[in-house]
C-alpha cells in the first residue's frame, strides 16, 4: 500500500489537474470544509481520519495579485497563519510536509536565482508565501517547492516579451511530483527560462506581445536556477 497523501486545497486549480492526471499516487483531496487550515481542530480531525504519511499543502490565496494589497488580512490568514497551522499538525503527528511556495520570494532583478540565494519578495503575494516558508523551515521533515506555474492553456490574452520567468503548466508538475516526494529542504521548480510571451505563444497563438515597464513591483528577470531540480528528475 502506497503512502497516503493528503492534499490541502483539494478543490483548487492544481489539485483538480492532479486528480485527473495522477495515476500512481494514493491521494486524498481535502475540501475547505473537510480541512479548514485556519482551524487547528479541523486539520487535526482530517489527519486522524485519513492518517496520511505526507501532506501536500497547496491551499493558498493567489490570484488576483491585487487581493494581497487590498485584503492584507486575508493574505496573512490563508498564506501565513494557515501554513503555520498545517506545520504544527505535521510536527505533532510526524507527517512529511510538502509546501507549495513561489519563485516570487526572490527579488526578480538579476535572474538565475538558486535555492541558497537571499530572498526578498517584490510583492505582497511573495511576502505571504515567504511567511509560510518561515514556519515550514522550522520543521525538518519538510520540503519547500518554489514553483512558477500556471494553467493550460495560458489564461491571459497578453504576454510580456521582456519579462523572463520559468513558467510551467500544472500538468508538468504532476509528471515530476513523484520524484520529489522523498526530498527535503528547498527546490526551485519551473520550466525553461524564457520570456512570458515566448512561453505563452507556443500554446496560444492568439497571445499578443506587450512590453513590461520597469517598475519596482514588476522586476524583469524572475528566472530561477533549476540545476537541483534537473539532477533529481533526469
Amino acid at each position: 500500500m502506497k503512502n497516503k497523501i493528503l492534499i490541502t486545497g483539494g478543490e483548487g486549480r492544481f489539485a483538480q489537474v492532479l486528480k485527473k492526471k495522477s495515476r500512481n499516487l494514493n491521494l486524498f483531496f481535502a475540501t475547505k470544509k473537510q480541512c479548514n487550515i485556519l482551524n487547528l481542530n479541523s486539520i487535526e480531525k482530517i489527519v486522524k481520519k485519513i492518517k496520511p504519511k505526507i501532506i501536500i499543502h497547496s491551499a493558498a490565496l493567489s490570484r488576483p495579485m491585487k487581493i494581497h494589497d487590498t485584503s492584507i488580512q486575508k493574505s496573512i490568514d490563508l498564506n501565513i497563519i494557515g501554513t503555520c497551522n498545517v506545520t504544527k499538525i505535521c510536527k505533532k503527528y510526524n507527517i512529511k510536509l510538502i509546501y507549495f511556495s513561489t519563485g516570487y520570494v526572490y527579488p526578480g532583478l538579476k535572474g538565475n536565482y538558486s535555492e541558497s540565494d537571499p530572498v526578498k519578495p517584490f510583492n505582497n503575494y511573495g511576502l505571504s508565501k515567504l511567511g509560510g516558508e518561515c514556519a515550514v523551515n522550522m520543521y525538518k521533515n519538510s520540503l519547500i517547492l518554489r514553483i512558477t506555474m500556471t494553467e493550460k492553456p495560458f489564461v491571459h490574452k497578453k504576454g510580456y516579451s521582456n519579462l523572463k520567468s520559468n513558467f510551467m503548466f500544472h500538468e508538468d508538475l504532476v509528471k515530476i511530483l513523484p520524484k520529489l516526494l522523498n526530498k527535503k529542504g528547498i527546490i526551485n521548480v519551473g520550466g525553461k527560462s524564457q520570456s512570458v510571451y515566448t512561453f505563452a505563444k507556443k500554446y496560444n497563438s492568439n497571445v499578443r506581445k506587450i512590453i513590461a515597464k520597469k517598475k519596482i513591483n514588476q522586476p524583469l528577470n524572475q528566472t530561477m536556477n533549476l540545476a537541483k531540480l534537473k539532477k533529481i528528475i533526469r
